[in-house]
């Protein structure tokens, strides 16, 4: 795959790099840059330009993907770095971080008042499916937008999906999310039941794929590191409040993942 497209990346770390690196391999002219210069140097040894600022890669962008860790993040590189000033109307951001519905929102106005499609557009399936460049990316704000920087997208995601409304990108990462926990609390719950009561877990996962029990987190289990998590269901529970929905299950969730890690989940493997 090929695209005349130029892309830019903000965020080099360890998601957006393999974002970068994708990119490159299929074709795309990307100019990125990050914090960390051994950063910057991993990505331009896979043929990153590395720009001197994020006005330089604005300037020299269709389509700019923002992957950094914080909602104030994403707003300092949109509103304060010269990128809005610098790019081409018709231009678009996307923000693969996972923000606030509020974010994303705010960021996808102030874009249209600089005539700039902003997308939220977060990932999920995690750092394998960044690294083999099969990410799924949910897409919210203007058709339009999403249609142009489509095709960017698809050079790190194998299913790359238009959703809605600004925001609606960020709200089904937080739905698909809710899911994701209350499983991986249940998968847990379990597993340690039918260890304590002499089972081979292994062989009884994998007879579990087969079964009305079986789910993602179940086919994967103790791979996931779960540092994600915490930051996420923040995310969720305080939109929750604010559209005045109850969601008891997810509160206990929340509760029992706030005690979970990678290590408990392999000890129940062995």
């Amino acid at each position: 795959m090929s695209t005349n497209l130029k892309a830019g990346i903000i965020g080099l770390g360890a998601m957006g790099y393999q974002m970068a690196r994708h990119m490159t391999s299929k074709g795309i002219e990307v100019c990125g840059l990050d914090m960390n210069p051994a950063t910057n140097e991993k990505a331009a040894a896979v043929g990153v330009r590395i720009a001197a600022n994020i006005a330089e890669i604005g300037a020299a962008s269709d389509v700019v993907i923002v992957m950094v860790a914080t909602d104030a993040q994403v707003e300092d590189v949109i509103c304060n770095s010269g990128l809005l000033k610098t790019m081409k109307a018709g231009s678009v951001i996307c923000i693969t971080s996972s923000t606030s519905m509020e974010t994303a929102q705010k960021m996808e106005a102030i874009g249209a008042q600089h005539n700039i499609g902003v997308l939220d557009t977060p990932v999920v399936l995690g750092q394998e499916a960044a690294d083999n460049g099969t990410l799924t990316i949910f897409c919210g704000g203007p058709e339009a937008a999403f249609n142009k920087a489509k095709p960017v997208m698809q050079a790190f995601g194998s299913n790359v999906m238009h959703v809605g409304a600004p925001g609606m990108g960020q709200l089904t990462k937080t739905i698909n999310n809710m899911l994701l926990w209350a499983c991986i609390s249940a998968n847990y719950e379990s597993l340690k039941f039918a260890k304590a009561a002499g089972a081979d877990v292994p062989k009884m996962i994998a007879a579990l794929q087969h079964s009305s029990g079986a789910n993602w987190s179940l086919s994967r289990w103790g791979k996931s590191t779960g540092k994600w998590a915490e930051k996420d269901m923040d995310v969720a529970l305080e939109l929750a409040q604010d559209v005045k929905t109850a969601v008891p299950l997810a509160a206990l969730v929340d509760q029992l993942m706030k005690g979970m890690n990678q290590e408990k989940m392999k000890a129940l493997l062995v």
